[in-house]
This record gives C-alpha cells, structure tokens and sequence, in this order.
C-alpha cells in the first residue's frame, strides 16, 4: 500500500539530505521513490520540473505523457552510452534503468547546466535508482504471487467443476454448486445458467438465482428460442458473442432492438458457452446497485470457466441420460425376466401337455380296434388332470339313443345304453359347446328345467363334459367327473379335454368313412370297368374324329390343298433338314392369280370358286412327289419344291406353271384366259424359319407384279436391299418428323408485266443429315406408302404460313399443293382456318392448290369444302389445267380463285410449230378472264416463253427463270436489296 512521504525543501542542507534518505528507506513502490527522486532533483538550482517515468509500468497517480516528453524518453533509452539526451538545451532525458524502461525526464533554467546538477545529486540519485530497482523487483514479486494465487484459485474452481459432474449430487444441487464456485471468483450473486438445444430450437433455465428477479422463468421446462427474441439472453445464443455493460452499451453490442426482460440491473455479463463452433448455452451475470462494473478480465474468466461448466453439464447430462436408460433397460430386463420365468414354466407344463396330445393324436391314426384306444386315451387323460371317472357316449344313428362305448366309473367298466333324456350328457349336446361345473351349478340347472334331477344319478362334486363335433355335426361327447369336493376343472383341463374330444370325433370319422370307402371302392371298381368299356369305344370315335379334323385344319375346304399352316409345318421340316445337311436346296414359289378380283366380280363367287378349283388342278399336274402345292388365301398359291439342284430348276418348273394356267378356261359360258404372277424364293442354311423364306417370296411376287404380271421373278440380294432400304426410308421419316428436318422452300410467283414477285408456291425439302437436301421425289413415294405423307403436308403447311406470317412479305401470297388425301377428310377446312390462326397468316394469303384428279372422288364435297374455305377467305387453284379428263366443267362449277397453266403447254411455246399450243394456251386465258379467275402459267425455262405468254396476256408465272426455290432468308434477303 502506498503512503505519503514527507518531501525535503529546495536546495536540500545535510540536515534535510538525512530525512530524503529516511524517506528513501522507507519508501515500498516504485511510485513512492519516483516522487521521492523528483523532489530531489526539483530542490536543485536550475531545475524547473522533474518527472521520474517508468515506460513499461502503470504508475498511479502519474500526469500523462505527452508526444513530444514519449518521443525524448525513448530516445534516451536507445542511446547506449547512458548520457542524458536534450533536444533544445533545457528539456533533459536521463536514462535511469534501461532494462525496467526508467527515465528521468528534467527541464532546466540554464543551458547546459545538466552536468552539474547531476554531479550535486550523484549519491542521492544512485541510491534512489538502486531503491527504485529493489522495489519494482518487489512489485512484479507482489503481482506474479497475486497471478498465481488467482490461478490456484481458478485451478481449484475448475477442479470443482469437473468433479461435480462425476459426483453422486443431482442437477439441481450441482448447478447450486457451480453458482457458489463462480461466486468465488466474481461478484456473482445474480447468476443463471442457460441450455441451448439448437437442434430443436428450445432453451431451458437450468439454474436462476436472482435477488430483483420475482418472474423467475420455469426452470423445469423447455421453451422456444423464438419466444425471448430480442432478450439479452436471444443475443447470447443467437449472435454467439459475448455481452457487457449497461443497458445502453448493451444495445449498442446487439444488432437489433433490445427488450429487457426482468428488472434493469447496473451492470450484465453474459458469455456464450460453445463447443465445436455450436452455441450449446450461456452464463449470465449481473449486480443491482452495488456500484460494481464487470472488466474485460471478468469477461475473458467467465468465457474460460463458461467452457469448462459447458462440458460439466454435458457429462452430468449424459450420465443422468444413462442412468436413465439403464435402469429403464433394467426395468425392461426385469419385465422380460418375469415374462421368461412364466414362459420357461408354461413352456414346461406345455411340453408335458404336448407329449400327451401328442400321444393321443398317435392313437387316433394307430392301428388298433376301437376299444383299445378308448383305454389308452383314457390313460393318458389320467395323467394331466383328474379323470378315474371317464366316458364316452356317442349318439346312435337314428339320434334317438346314447350309446356308452367306454364308460368308467369308480374305477369299474360298464357298457351302457339308453334312450335320450334330459341329463348333462343331453345337456351338453344340445349346446354344441363344453359344460363344466360344480354340484350347486348341476342343481341349479335342475331347477330352470334344463336336465331333470333323476336323469343324473348321484350328482358329482365337479362335471366337465365336452361334445365330439365331424363338421360342426354333434355326434357325441366326452366327460370327467369327480366326487371329490375339493377337485376342480379349470380352463385348462377343457382346453385338454377338448383337444381330446378332437382326436376321438377324427377317430370315429375315419373308422366311419374307411368303412364307407371300402363299400364305395366295391362299386367303384365294378363301374370302372364298365366305364372302360365306354372309353375305348369312345376313345376309337375320338381318333377318327380328330384325324378327320386335322385334315380339315391344315387343308382348304374348297381346292382340298395344304393350307398356309400345313405349308409352314412343311417348310419348317424341310428347313431343319437342310440346316443338318447344307448342301441340300429348296425352292417356294409364291403364286397369284392376276386381276382375280375382276373373275370374281363380274362373274360372281361361285364361278370365282370354279376359277380357283381350275387353277388348283393345273398346278397340281406340275408338282411331283414330295413336292407339294398349298392354298395360302383367296388367289394366293404356293409350290414347295422340297430338293433342286439351284435356281434355275425353279425357273424351269415357275415357267411350266406360267404357260399351264394360260391355257384357256371355260367359266359360267365365258372364256377365260387365266394368268399368275410368281415369286420364287430358295432356301438354303441361312434360313432358319418358314416365315423368313414366305416373305422373300412375297417380295418377289410383289416385283413381278410391278414388273406387268404374267411372269415370275426371283427374290435376291438386290431386292432384299431394295426392300430393307424402304424399312430404312421408312425409319428416317419418322424420325425426320420428331426432330423437325423437314423445311419448306419458297418458289416465287411473278407478274409477268413487270417482274415484280406477288407470291410463292411452298414446296417441301427434307434436310436429310448423311443424304444433304433431298426433294419430293427421293422420299414422297414411300412416304405415301407408309401413310406418312398426310403428317408431312401438314408440317409443310403450318412451317411455310408461319415464316411467311414472321417475313415482312406482307403484300405476297403463298400456296401449296393440297393432295386427294386431305380432300377426303370432312374437317380439312376447319384444320385450315386453326392452323392460320396459329400462325397468324392472313387467310386471304392463302391460295390450295387442287388438282382435276383430285377432285374425282367426290366433286360435291370438294366444292362445298373449298365454299367454307372461301367464305373464310382462303382462295383455291385449280393445279395443271389441261391435263384432266373435265377442266372446263371444274372451271364452271368450282369456286376458283386461280388456275395454272400445266407446264406441258409452257414447254412448248418456244418451239417450232407449235401454233396449236398457243391456240390452246391463248383460249385457256380467254376463258379464265371471262370467269374472273387468275392465270398462272408453270415451267417458265426461257425468255421465248416468258414473251409469249406475255403477249398472250398472261398475269402470272412462275420458273426457273423467274426464281429457284429456296429458302425463306433468301427472298427476305433479297427484299432488303
């Protein structure tokens, strides 16, 4: 503790030098002899101010530095001769302990006077700075023995801690405990620890001690985080960072409003407490009115003791939670033991009550007479309940008698019989269920009129009685009785007792029926030798019948030749032959009637069916054995040559067929000139079924009817791959439909009077991706013969009127060929009008192109379908004028908006003599301008055609002189040129 020392006066005499020393000694801080060692110096002549500083040390009561004083301190301690420093001639810096940072700071009067100022205290001053130096080895003594004491202090406080949680105390007494710890190493008396469960989101006050507090929160409870939102205590465990202060400081440490729960105290310390970066609770403390503030040293003790109670709560709740659990497992062990126990003993009273069903059910199946296995069941009875007295009665089968087979009673066998009464035994079967009961229970029954008293005879002690049941059929019963008052029948001997009576109604059951089996078997066998005699009779009926109906299965009813069934059989057989024996060769020849339909119609189907019988027999008389010749369907016939040498032995035999049916045939009084068509397929290993060699014969039939009929053709690599190339064709357009290869191009429509493009006719172009562009005529065939021409005229459709609808060509029109296909379809308008109002197209943009054969299948409706159309605004063209059967009847009748000129006419008009062409072509225009219908003359290929057509007066054109088809960017392109 520091005390005041008396200070010697200026210019100090011995007498006076004498108390500075004593002062000296007396002095116990280093603050107490800096002022003594200024008081020195300031008695001196010269000197003005002295101030003793110690950098690395807090000096109470010290002025602070200022720069410039800090500036000439440090200068003179990094001198390394010691020397007092100046830096004006009267401000001094005089190095005293450079090790402890000690500089002595002097301002003087006179100019260079430092030297003998310093030489008049040079003792003094040398004892001063060896006192300063004993006493800041003092001081640092004094405060490492405080830090220790501390750090014993914590090391114990922590020692406690971590001893609580392996203790015998309860939670409660525990926090108790670490609240009076914490008490010994701070102002705790308001103290409260907080659980935080983040993964519920819940808090509960473990521990809450406060002296203001009368709303202390429920520390048996858990609550939601959210509900102290914006509490000091929602911070703590939100933000994760410590707080400390007044309610206002506090404020300013959180990041949102502040609401103060509890009564407002002077000063708060809370800290959060944390494990792997997790808020997992807070420690809080605060004081009312003692005056006291929490430092920064208070903060950084409750964070460290924070960590330490952190793990005590967890090992003190992960104790308790074990604890918990095993005595709950204990409990459940305990239940389970008990469970065993009764287990273990109802599982031996159970084997021994097996063993002896067990042994009943033996008898049951046993080969032994009837009598024997009463007595043996009855044995057996014995050993598991109370039953010397046992019978067994069984209902005669007119059910007017109860007859005793086994009946035993006080230990004498007795065979008895009598005629239904109204005894328990009576009692027992009119219920169908087991009866069991005292002699106060068989009394009372005596008494509601249910048995009567002497049907009984002497009433037992105790009756249980169970009746035999085959199928829910009472056909007897079985009873114990005993005399004995203290014997008693319980759930478990009727249990016995009813699994007994089981195995005697099962017994009886099937003494019963092998009975009746071995009379039944007697008949039976008398009536399966009968029956025999039937089956063989029948089954001689049935061989005939099913030979019969094989026959009518694999062969045509009308010519009596092999059907296509019998044929695959057939060609399988000599198939598998050849795949054994490769150098063997085959041969089908796929035969069909030419223009059949035509015999068949005209002269109707009963001489179509004489034609057929005809053809059969000529094609019969080529056919050697085993050879054969089947009727595949109507006018379809097949050869089967089961073994040629090579193909040309089918060409021969085919060619014999060819000129065997063209002989002349009289049908119903008409002559006929029959022919066929023949495709010829061989067969060697590489086929492995009848129906691969069928279809190549189907192929080659097809190409010799495309070839003219009345001859044969022979199926080949060139025709496989021909074939297999359309499947492919086939495959690709469907595929070109999914992902949208198809585009239209852009042919333009001329006026011819100045060349001024007035529209463009759609033509369809596949972007094939290994073939490059393709046109119509590579995939339109093929397209039409797989049905897939309708679905591409409609992509065709709606692509061309959306890009022409997106194109700033809005004075052009547009057309596109509309095929007999749509024409047939009722609702092909109405499809128009919604694809134009998909795509935005003006409907008067349009222009359908229809050609005069087209128009052959149904005038009317063609003309009404193009009427809605123009009423809606869509013009129609009437395609390759000229060229039809009735042009000009079309021209009057249907509602046109334009013809075109076909291009076999504009072809022609450049070349010598063609007077004729341009008289029809001239007349053509005459008459289009008489009906008001525009003219469009196609194939324009040359200037002499361009100026006659002119000079014809023609309005429109179209040609590769006039433009190419091509892309819609290109016409769009060229606009803007």
């Amino acid at each position: 503790m520091s005390r005041t020392l008396p200070v010697p006066a200026k210019s100090l005499q011995e007498p006076e030098n004498t108390a500075w020393l004593g002062c000296l000694i007396e002095a116990e801080t280093p603050g107490e002899v800096c002022t003594l060692l200024e008081t020195l110096l300031e008695a001196q002549p010269y000197c003005i101010n002295a101030k003793a500083v110690m950098l690395n040390h807090v000096q109470d009561d010290a002025q602070p530095l200022t720069a410039d004083e800090l500036s000439l301190a440090q200068t003179a301690l990094q001198a390394a001769d010691g020397n007092p420093v100046t830096v004006d001639g009267r401000r001094y810096a005089v190095p005293l302990l450079a090790g402890q940072q000690v500089v002595l700071l002097l301002s003087l009067t006179v100019d260079s006077a430092i030297k003998s100022l310093l030489a008049n205290v040079s003792p003094y001053l040398q004892l001063g700075v060896r006192q300063l130096h004993h006493t800041i080895k003092l001081a640092e003594l004094h405060d490492s023995h405080s830090q220790l004491e501390h750090s014993e202090n914590l090391q114990r406080a922590l020692f406690s801690i971590s001893e609580l949680s392996g203790s015998k105390r309860d939670m409660p007494d525990m926090l108790c405990e670490i609240h009076h710890i914490v008490s010994g190493l701070m102002y705790a008396e308001n103290f409260f620890i907080v659980r935080y469960y983040p993964e519920r989101e819940t808090l509960r006050f473990l521990y809450y001690a406060d002296i203001n507090d009368q709303d202390k929160p429920d520390t048996n409870r858990d609550m939601q985080l959210e509900d102290r939102r914006h509490t000091l205590t929602w911070y703590l465990l939100a933000q994760g960072k410590p707080l400390m202060g007044s309610n206002e400081q506090l404020l300013e440490q959180v990041n949102g409003p502040l609401v103060i729960a509890g009564p407002d105290s002077d000063d708060w310390l809370g800290v959060p407490m944390v494990r792997d970066g997790q808020v997992e609770g807070a420690l809080v403390v605060q004081s009312y009115g003692t005056g006291l503030v929490y430092s920064r040293d208070d903060l950084a003790l409750l964070e460290f003791v924070g960590n330490h109670i952190l793990t005590a709560l967890e090992r003190k709740e992960s104790k308790d939670e074990l604890e918990r659990r095993v005595r709950q497992r204990t409990e459940e062990l305990d239940l389970v033991n008990r469970g065993l126990r009764a287990e273990v003993h109802e599982r031996h009273r159970a084997e021994r009550l097996q063993e002896a069903l067990f042994q009943v059910a033996q008898l049951a199946t046993a080969d032994i007479d009837e009598n024997t296995f009463y007595e043996r069941v009855h044995l057996v009875v014995g050993r598991l309940l109370d039953a010397e007295n046992f019978f067994i009665a069984l209902l005669s089968d007119d059910r007017t008698k109860l007859e005793f087979p086994y009946y035993m009673d006080a230990g004498e066998r007795h065979q008895l019989s009598r005629p239904i009464g109204r005894g328990l035994s009576e009692f027992v079967l009119r219920r169908g269920q087991p009866w069991s009961g005292t002699r106060e229970d068989i009394k009372a029954l005596g008494r509601s009129g249910e048995v009567v008293p002497h049907h009984i005879g002497e009433p037992s002690a105790f009756w249980l009685g169970v009746p035999l049941k085959v199928d829910e059929d009472v056909i007897g019963l079985v009873a114990v009785q005993s005399y004995d008052p203290n014997a008693t029948y319980g759930s478990q001997e009727q249990e016995l007792l009813s699994f007994v009576a089981l195995q005697i109604a099962n017994s009886i059951y099937r003494r019963r029926s092998a009975a009746a089996l071995h009379l039944a078997n007697l008949k039976l066998e008398h009536r399966v030798e009968e029956r025999t005699r039937e089956l063989r009779a029948e089954i001689v009926r049935r061989e005939q019948m099913q030979q019969q109906l094989h026959h009518q299965v694999m062969h045509d009813p009308l010519t009596g030749l092999p059907n296509r069934g019998y044929l695959r059989d057939r060609l399988d057989h000599v198939l598998n032959r050849i795949q054994s024996d490769p150098g063997r060769r085959c041969a089908l020849l796929y035969i069909d009637v030419d223009r059949f339909k035509v015999i068949n119609d005209s002269l109707g189907h009963l001489a179509g069916d004489e034609f057929l019988k005809a053809v059969a027999i000529r094609l019969l008389t080529h056919v050697r054995e085993p050879d054969m010749v089947a009727r595949l369907s109507g006018d379809e016939f097949a050869i089967l040559l089961e073994n040629i040498e090579d193909t040309n032995t089918a060409t021969i035999i085919a060619d014999r067929v060819l000129q065997a049916v063209a002989v002349p045939l009289r049908i119903s009084g008409k002559e006929l000139e029959p022919s066929v068509s023949v495709g010829i397929a061989c067969g060697d290993q590489s086929y492995l079924d009848a129906d691969e060699l069928i279809r190549d014969a189907d192929m080659a039939l097809y190409q010799a009817k495309e070839l003219g009929r009345k001859r044969f053709a022979v199926f080949d690599e060139a025709l496989a791959k021909g074939m297999v190339d359309v499947l492919a064709m086939e495959s690709e357009l469907r595929k070109a439909l999914r992902q949208n290869e198809f585009e239209p191009h852009f042919q333009p429509i001329c006026r011819l009077g100045d060349g001024k493009v007035v529209g463009y006719e759609a033509l369809i172009r596949w972007n094939h991706p290994q073939r490059g562009l393709l046109r119509p005529s590579d995939f339109v065939k093929i397209a039409e013969d797989s049905g897939l021409i309708e679905a591409i005229d409609w992509r065709l459709f709606e692509t061309s009127c959306r890009l022409l609808a997106q194109r700033s060509l809005t004075d052009r029109f547009i057309t596109f060929n509309v095929s007999a296909l749509h024409l047939r379809h009722a609702d092909f308008d109405t499809r128009i009008l919604k694809m134009l109002e998909r795509t935005g197209l003006a409907p008067d943009r349009l222009i359908t192109e229809v050609t005069e054969g087209a128009l052959l299948d149904n005038p009317e409706s063609v003309r009404s379908l193009l009427d809605r159309l123009r009423s809606a605004g869509v013009g129609a063209a009437l395609d390759d004028f000229g060229t039809g059967y009735s042009s000009l009847s079309y021209l009057h009748s249907l509602p046109l908006r334009m013809l075109k000129i076909d291009r076999a006419f504009v072809q022609e008009l450049d070349k010598p003599g063609s007077s004729n062409t341009t008289t029809v072509v001239a007349a053509i225009l005459a008459l289009a301008h008489a009906l008001n219908i525009q003219v469009i003359a196609e194939g324009i290929e040359t200037q002499a055609q361009l100026d006659a057509l002119v000079s014809m007066g023609c309005e429109m054109g179209q040609g590769y002189l006039l433009g190419s088809p091509a892309p819609i960017t290109h016409w769009v392109d060229n606009q803007k040129k």
